[in-house]
């Protein structure tokens, strides 16, 4: 694995790989065995996309490893005023160890890649969100112990989100069902993939069909950063698109839920649902730092 872009291209076998590396760099985290793995070694985070997690997770993450991070908002680099990224690939890979990058357009990050000679992370595009669906399957294997015979459900945005559980559910053997309106489906290139994966994927625009005997229920925004103008359009089509009591009855019992914050409670999912599942909630944000921190050793180690 020379870079994290996108889920696709990683195996199951690599996948599990990232994961056992989590729960160890967890487990030495909670008992304070050091771990200073990326001693010396710097990571430029560019954030043209702000957010709470993904800075403080791998900022704090390079910390333990024994390494620094780097801060990279767009008014700070070139690139905001124009530059290359191929440009900026290749000076950054001479200053750098690893690039982190969050952004819109997900050619940016394969740009990066393609142009730069360090590690790249996908760190969230318009496209993906790898990163943090390995924290989420971290968490599905912690609380349910294995991923045989599970069914994610995955209600609201066909976005990045949705995509990235998609592949990284399929991959490591879960059925997935995906409900959203019609005009909010998962992309093309998504259902293709999951065409591989014949009687193991399902989507439909009726969300008590996809919540039907699930063991794991993700849901995310209505709107995501950059769609605030179309946060109305978007609270009229998502109606019934909510977890609410009603969905959870007909999962299976100890379902789980999964958000991958910030959470717009009332919208696509109730208070008392949320709070209800804020464990399992709060340990998938957690788990940002143990899979990121896998991923940068994987990569940089």
């Amino acid at each position: 694995m020379k870079h994290l872009l996108t889920l696709e291209q990683l195996s199951k076998e690599e996948l599990l790989d990232i994961l056992n590396l989590a729960d160890q760099l967890k487990f030495q985290k909670k008992n304070g065995i050091p771990h200073p793995i990326l001693a010396g070694k710097t990571l430029g985070m560019i954030f043209q996309k702000s957010s709470t997690r993904t800075r403080v997770s791998f900022e704090v993450g390079m910390h333990e490893l024994g390494g620094q991070a780097l801060f990279l908002s767009s008014r700070d680099l070139q690139i905001g005023r124009g530059e290359p990224i191929q440009d900026t690939a290749r000076v950054l890979s001479r200053y750098l160890d690893g690039i982190m990058i969050r952004t819109y357009a997900q050619k940016e990050v394969e740009d990066l890649a393609k142009y730069g000679s360090v590690p790249v992370i996908n760190a969230l595009t318009d496209y993906c969100h790898p990163c943090q669906v390995l924290a989420d399957l971290m968490t599905i294997r912690e609380f349910k112990g294995s991923f045989d015979g599970l069914k994610a459900t995955f209600i609201g945005d066909g976005n990045n989100m949705a995509n990235s559980i998609i592949v990284g559910c399929l991959r490591l053997g879960m059925k997935v069902s995906i409900a959203s309106p019609k005009e909010y489906e998962i992309c093309d290139h998504i259902k293709e993939f999951a065409k591989g994966y014949p009687g193991m994927f399902e989507m439909t625009n009726d969300p008590m069909v996809a919540a039907k005997d699930a063991d794991v229920i993700f849901t995310d925004v209505w709107a995501s950063m950059g769609q605030e103008g179309e946060k109305e359009k978007r609270e009229k089509a998502f109606l019934g698109y909510q977890v609410n009591d009603e969905m959870m009855a007909i999962a299976h019992k100890d379902c789980m839920v999964q958000h991958c914050l910030p959470a717009h409670r009332g919208e696509e999912i109730t208070d008392k649902v949320f709070e209800e599942h804020a464990d399992e909630i709060f340990e998938e944000a957690e788990n940002r730092l143990h899979a990121q921190k896998a991923v940068l050793v994987k990569l940089m180690g």
